[in-house]
């Protein structure tokens, strides 16, 4: 069965350390699926990271609230992240 590669945000080290934390702050302790699959290649990561917040961050977003919780369940059930 084919895995999705991810940092663990135990592990990080550098740059994806420093992100970790900043991660952890913003979303009360928890590191996000999206991050830690996002956060294997850094030049991908940002790029995605800034369409990511285009979609889900901005109150005038394309998707609704369920679709965006659909999405996050998606990601973190693939990861093993918190629900």
């Amino acid at each position: 069965m084919p895995n999705i590669l991810t940092v663990d945000p135990e592990k990080a080290r550098g740059v994806r350390k420093l992100l970790v934390r900043i991660a952890r702050r913003q979303y009360g302790g928890v590191v996000p699926g999206i991050f830690q699959i996002l956060s294997v290649d850094m030049a991908v990561g940002r790029r995605v990271a800034a369409i990511y917040s285009h979609l889900h961050m901005r109150k005038s977003s394309p998707l609704s609230r369920v679709q965006r919780e659909m999405l996050a369940t998606v990601v973190n059930g693939k990861v093993g992240g918190a629900p």
